[in-house]
């Protein structure tokens, strides 16, 4: 009897990217891009009150969402290649302390992890907000990337390593040599992917009260009491910032690609 194979399909929380070969002016992600940012320029000339004054005071909350952003994404690079490692590792305890971390971190929303790093460990030692976010954020996204990393060097074919191993490399410097830098090549896509997953997570920090982006938004509407017009004005700069990066993962994704051809 023939075998039936089960379909696969794949399901991202990724923003909309549009495939290489379209080239319509209507594909999905250049009306949401160039719709967002026409409603960003147009709400604030047509109404400058309140969504100009609203634009003036989001800048320095957009720095705090890149900075929180940026600092966790590496913080949870090296979270991560260390996790990718022990999940490989042929020493048990390494290994069992890699899969418990991530098997907990997984399994705990992140929303609590921020509450428990800035609250439930203030009680022990004090941690800044700001330093809470970033520990909290790298901690739960290192878990993800050390799946990443894992994936990512087990798709390397077995020979690279043999080889390494044939020319009188030890299996350390094997991996470090040959096996990794391979590895980052092939992982660079997902590890964009999770950029923008914790560009937009980051919103959750606000409930530190750290200064970002939807806190500045939640500032001004509190304070106006306008919060469909400040709360527009935030989900359309989200908007225009994810699909943006989404569209540089794209090419970069793509280039990739060429370069293996």
């Amino acid at each position: 009897m023939a075998q039936i194979k089960t379909p696969r399909f794949e399901v991202t929380d990724g923003t909309l990217i549009p495939d290489k070969g379209e080239k319509s002016i209507f594909s999905a992600w250049k009306l949401a891009f160039f719709g967002a940012i026409s409603l960003l320029i147009i709400l604030p000339v047509v109404k400058p009150d309140p969504y100009f004054q609203i634009l003036k005071f989001l800048p320095d909350g957009i720095l705090a969402t890149f900075q929180v952003t940026i600092l966790s994404i590496v913080l949870s690079f090296f979270i991560g290649l260390i996790t990718g490692l022990g999940r490989i590792s042929r020493i048990t305890v390494f290994n069992r302390i890699a899969t418990v971390y991530v098997e907990v971190i997984r399994g705990i929303p992140l929303l609590v992890q921020l509450f428990y790093i800035y609250y439930a460990l203030g009680k022990i030692v004090q941690v800044p907000r700001l330093a809470s976010a970033v520990i909290a954020m790298a901690v739960c996204y290192g878990a993800y990337m050390g799946e990443i990393f894992r994936a990512g060097i087990l798709a390397i074919p077995r020979g690279q390593m043999e080889a390494a191993l044939a020319l009188g490399l030890s299996r350390g410097q094997a991996l470090w040599k040959v096996i990794l830098p391979q590895t980052i090549k092939v992982i660079l896509p997902p590890i964009g992917n999770e950029f923008i997953a914790l560009l937009k997570d980051s919103s959750l920090v606000s409930i530190l009260a750290v200064s970002d982006l939807l806190r500045r938004g939640r500032e001004y509407a509190s304070t106006s009491f306008m919060y469909f017009e400040s709360y527009t004005i935030v989900a359309l700069v989200y908007l225009i910032i994810t699909l943006f990066l989404s569209r540089l993962v794209a090419i970069m994704e793509e280039r990739l690609v060429r370069r293996e051809k």
